[in-house]
C-alpha cells in the first residue's frame, strides 16, 4: 500500500500526524506501506532567511492568549506521542523549502521517512533553524546521508521547481490543510486523526483492492 503523506516541516500536527500513522500501521502488522512524503508549503511567501518567531506569531495568531491555547493543545498532544514540542526555544520562524527539497532528495536513498523525524525533532525539540543549510547538512548525516553529497545538492537550485510544482498539485487536489494521508491514490483523509481512525481508513482501503490509481 501506498500512503502519500501531505505535510509540512514547521508544522507541529503533521509531526504529531507523523507518529500516529506509525501507531496505525503497527496495529496492522500484516500492511506493507510505502510512505511518500509531498510538500504542502504553510508559508509560501515567507522570505528564504525566515521571520522572526515573535512577529510572525502576531501576524498569523494574533493576541497571546490565543497563541498560547494553540501552543498548549499542540503540547497536550504531543506528550501521549513521545514528542517534546519546546516553542519557547525558537526565535525564528524558517522557510520550509529547503527542508522539503532534502526531503525529497533522500527518497533516492530510501531514507525520507528517517529525515523527516530528524526534522521534526530538530525544529520542534531543539528550535534549530531547518532552513539553514548547515543545520539541514547534519541532519542529513545524522540519518545516514552523504553529508557532501548533501551540501551540494542544497548549494543548488535543484529540486525548487518540483517543490513548488507539487504544492501547487496538492492544492488543485483540494488539499487545504495538513497533514493530508492520500491512501492508494484513492482514500484521502486530512488531520492528525488518531491512530484507531486511520487503522480503519487503512482497512478500507486494502478491502477495495487490487485496483489502484497513481497520485498525479
Amino acid at each position: 500500500m501506498r500512503i502519500d503523506i501531505v505535510f509540512d516541516t514547521v508544522c507541529p500536527w503533521c509531526f504529531i500526524g507523523k507518529h500516529r500513522l506509525e501507531q496505525a500501521l503497527a496495529l496492522r502488522p500484516g500492511v506493507t506501506a510505502e510512505l511518500r512524503w509531498r510538500p504542502f508549503l504553510l508559508n509560501p511567501d515567507l522570505p528564504p532567511e525566515g521571520m522572526d518567531r515573535d512577529t510572525y506569531l502576531e501576524r498569523k495568531f494574533g493576541s497571546s492568549y490565543r497563541i498560547q491555547r494553540i501552543h498548549g493543545a499542540a503540547q497536550q498532544a504531543g506528550e501521549t506521542e513521545g514528542i517534546n514540542f519546546a516553542f519557547e526555544r525558537i526565535t525564528r520562524t524558517p522557510s520550509s523549502i529547503q527542508s522539503h527539497r532534502l526531503i525529497q532528495w533522500a527518497g533516492d536513498y530510501a531514507l525520507q521517512t528517517e529525515l523527516v523525524e530528524a526534522t521534526f525533532r530538530a525544529y520542534f525539540e531543539q528550535g534549530r533553524d531547518i532552513s539553514d543549510l548547515a543545520e539541514l547538512v547534519l541532519l542529513a548525516e545524522k540519518v545516514g546521508l552523504p553529508a557532501r553529497e548533501a551540501l551540494d545538492f542544497l548549494q543548488t537550485s535543484e529540486g525548487l521547481q518540483e517543490i513548488e510544482e507539487q504544492n501547487m498539485r496538492m492544492h488543485r487536489m483540494g488539499v487545504t490543510g495538513v497533514p493530508c494521508y492520500i491512501l492508494d491514490g484513492r482514500y484521502a483523509i486530512s488531520g492528525a486523526q488518531e491512530a484507531d481512525m486511520l487503522a480503519r481508513l487503512i482497512d478500507i482501503a486494502r478491502e477495495t483492492e487490487p485496483e489502484r490509481v497513481s497520485t498525479p
